[in-house]
C-alpha cells in the first residue's frame, strides 16, 4: 500500500488498559504511550491519521464513582459519563501522541473533539437493550433500581447483576465537518470515543440518550463521514479468522467483500468479539472505502504496508 493515505484508526481496549491491571492513570498512560508510538510512525510515513477508541473500562469506573458519590452530588446520566471518558482518554492520547511526534521531529497539533453520533429513536435496539454497562451488583440492588427507575438489569453469567442499555446503529457524526476541517489543517484528531455519544434529533436539537454505540461501528461512520481511504481496527489478535478456536481455524489475509459477506452468513464472527469489527469493515468497503484492515495493536505499521493483518477490499 502506498503512503499518503487518510486512515481512521480504531483502537481496541488493550490500547488503553491491559487485562489484569487496576486501571490507574499511570498504567493507562503507559499503555497509551506504546500505542501513540505506533500512530506516530504512521504519521512519519506520510499518512493522515484520525483516531477513535473504546471507553468501556473508563466509563465503568466513572459509573462506579457516580454511584459512590450519589449521596453528596447528583449522579450524571450515561451520555454525560461517555463525554467525560472522551475527554479523559483524549487527554491521554494528546499527551502521548505529542511526545511521540516531537521525538520524531514532527510538529503537528493533536486535538480531541467530544463527538456525538446521531441514532434513530425508533431503532429496534431501544426495545431490546443488550449492552451491559457499569459494575456488578447483587439481585436486591438491581430489583430496587428497576422498581424505582426505568432501568433494565440482567443477571450476567453468574457474576452478579448489571444494567443493560440499547446499542443502536450510528447514522452520522454530528461534528464530522469540524473534524474534516481540522484534518485539512494538518491536525491529528481524536474523535468518537466509545462509538460516540448517542443523541437523537428532537425539534431541531440534539438530545443525549441512555445507550452505548459499538465503537467499531462508530469508527466506520467516522471513516465514511470524513472520506477516509482506509479503516484500520487495531485489536488483540493478528487477524480475523474463520472456524475460530477449532482444528479448522484459518486466519484471513486478503479477502474480498463478497467473501466476507459469505463468512458472515455462515456465522464465523461472534457478536461479542470479532462480529462488530468485521461488520464495520464490511460497511466501510461496501460504502465506497478503499480498504479495511483488522490487525494487532503492535503491527499497525506492518499492516498499512500490507505485511500484516486481514485486508478487506472490493
Amino acid at each position: 500500500m502506498s503512503t499518503g493515505k487518510r486512515i481512521v484508526i480504531a483502537l481496541g481496549g488493550n490500547a488503553i488498559l491491559q487485562p489484569g491491571q487496576a486501571g490507574s492513570f499511570a498504567e493507562q498512560l503507559a499503555n497509551v504511550q506504546v500505542t501513540a508510538d505506533q500512530i506516530a510512525d504512521l504519521v512519519a510515513a506520510g499518512h493522515t491519521v484520525i483516531v477513535t477508541h473504546g471507553n468501556g473500562p473508563q466509563v465503568g469506573a466513572i459509573l462506579i464513582q457516580q454511584e459512590a458519590g450519589r449521596a453528596q452530588v447528583p449522579a450524571m446520566p450515561l451520555d454525560a459519563c461517555g463525554a467525560q471518558s472522551q475527554g479523559l482518554i483524549g487527554y491521554m492520547l494528546q499527551q502521548c501522541l505529542g511526545k511521540s511526534l516531537r521525538t520524531r521531529g514532527i510538529e503537528r497539533p493533536v486535538a480531541t473533539i467530544v463527538t456525538q453520533a446521531v441514532v434513530n429513536p425508533d431503532d429496534p435496539a431501544f426495545q431490546h437493550p443488550t449492552k451491559p454497562v457499569g459494575p456488578f451488583y447483587n439481585e436486591d440492588w438491581a430489583k430496587q433500581r428497576m422498581a424505582s427507575t426505568d432501568e433494565r438489569w440482567i443477571e450476567d453469567a453468574g457474576r452478579g447483576w448489571r444494567r443493560v442499555v440499547a446499542s443502536p446503529n450510528p447514522q452520522r457524526i454530528v461534528e464530522a465537518q469540524a473534524v474534516a476541517r481540522l484534518v485539512e489543517t494538518g491536525a491529528i484528531v481524536i474523535v468518537n470515543g466509545g462509538g460516540g455519544i448517542p443523541v437523537i434529533e428532537k425539534d431541531g436539537d440534539f438530545v443525549g440518550v441512555e445507550a452505548v454505540i459499538d465503537k467499531d461501528l462508530g469508527a466506520e461512520r467516522v471513516a465514511h463521514d470524513v472520506r477516509a481511504e482506509v479503516l484500520m481496527i487495531l485489536t488483540d489478535v493478528p487477524r480475523a479468522a474463520i472456524n475460530y478456536r477449532t482444528p479448522q481455524q484459518r486466519e484471513l489475509d486478503r479477502v474480498s467483500l463478497a467473501e466476507v459477506e459469505k463468512y458472515q452468513q455462515e456465522g464465523h464472527f461472534k457478536a461479542g468479539s470479532m462480529g462488530p469489527k468485521v461488520e464495520a469493515c464490511r460497511r466501510f468497503v461496501a460504502n465506497g472505502g478503499e480498504t479495511a484492515i483488522i490487525a494487532s495493536l503492535t503491527q499497525a505499521v506492518e499492516a498499512i504496508a500490507g505485511r500484516a493483518g486481514t485486508h478487506i477490499t472490493r
